[in-house]
């Protein structure tokens, strides 16, 4: 293991904002997870862990240690003739791990192709598109549980997965580091209705064989009709969440916008598309601070010039209150972020 000093967070995060980080290491087995916590320990600073950086935002400089997830893995734990499960690596690279499984004509991750990021990554927001989530197919994981210094299996019920949301993303409950996922993956490909763009894609091109490889590939050419390759424009994917509301005030919002898309979902509450409420409220395309809204997806935000934190925060303060003004709604952002922690850096 080798740990890097002051290495710029910008490097690290596909929006390209930040300051310095501390310390930089990257771990690629359970034994060099333990030992870097340690070293974090041993000199009393914290430490953050870290995937593509595709879905978080760097506020400042990190005077602790940021450890980049590398363990990798891909095993057939076991198979009858409905199901499979294979037991994957938080260090590896998500897209690649989808198209492995789709190749083995196995479905359940298919619709969340093209998705940037690490395994590890995925059970903490319950990472989802097109009509699938990590947690309708996550069977359990291991972690290391950084109050006991214990690795432990947590099933899917205990990760309290919710639109977006875990236990792993809630600062209160926030001490695993994810080392393997285990998934449970269909051998029967998906049947109709599917979630509307991607419906919608497959009318269009006439595909009526709906295997994991064609999905796949439909979801991909969605995506990249819609959304910034984070390679060449700098964002952190989809900025702002689907906004979850009552009923009553979903009632109100629908009065006033018949045509505004919304799902229902399984507690009663009803989902808008923040996407359709940031251009209905006049901002798409929005530009400033260096800051634009994508101009082929309303979810996402690119970094065009901006250097500091402040400037994305400015931008998406004017994003909310437009929104907020608009429809009386508030939106979330869903990229995490990486804490400023400036203590001890010179």
């Amino acid at each position: 293991m080798h740990y890097k000093e002051n290495i710029p967070l910008a490097s690290l995060t596909t929006m390209r904002l930040g300051g310095t980080a501390r310390y930089v290491v990257e771990i690629t087995s359970t034994n060099e997870l333990v030992a870097a916590v340690s070293y974090a320990r041993d000199r009393g600073i914290p430490w953050f862990v870290l995937g593509a950086g595709s879905n978080v935002i760097a506020q400042g400089n990190y005077d602790g240690l940021i450890i980049l997830n590398r363990i990798k893995g891909f095993e057939l734990v076991s198979q009858d003739c409905n199901f499979a499960l294979y037991r994957i690596g938080a260090g590896e690279i998500w897209d690649e791990t989808v198209e492995r499984l789709v190749n083995l004509r196995l479905s359940g991750v298919e619709a969340m192709s093209a998705i940037p990021g690490y395994m590890g990554a995925t059970p903490i927001q319950n990472v989802g598109a097109y009509g699938q989530e990590i947690a309708h197919s996550l069977v359990e994981l291991e972690a290391y549980d950084t109050n006991t210094n214990q690795f432990s299996v947590l099933r899917a019920e205990d990760c309290r997965f919710s639109y977006r949301n875990s236990i792993f993303k809630n600062p209160k409950t926030r001490h695993h580091i994810i080392s393997s996922v285990t998934l449970r993956l269909g051998k029967q490909q998906l049947a109709p209705p599917f979630y509307p763009s991607l419906a919608e894609h497959l009318e269009t091109l006439s595909i009526t064989d709906f295997s994991p490889v064609n999905l796949r590939n439909a979801v991909i050419a969605i995506r990249g009709s819609k959304l910034p390759d984070p390679q060449l424009i700098a964002s952190a994917g989809s900025f702002f969440k689907n906004p979850v509301v009552g009923n009553l005030e979903a009632r109100e919002l629908l009065a006033l916008h018949p045509s505004a898309p919304h799902w229902e979902m399984s507690d009663g509450l009803i989902k808008f598309s923040a996407g359709w409420l940031i251009e209905m409220a006049g901002l798409k395309s929005y530009r400033a601070h260096g800051m634009q809204i994508y101009p082929d997806n309303a979810l996402v935000v690119t970094n065009l010039c901006a250097r500091s934190p402040k400037d994305l925060e400015l931008f998406k303060a004017e994003v909310v209150l437009g929104v907020k003004t608009t429809f009386g709604i508030t939106l979330e952002q869903e990229p995490e972020y990486i804490p400023d922690i400036s203590l001890r850096l010179t």
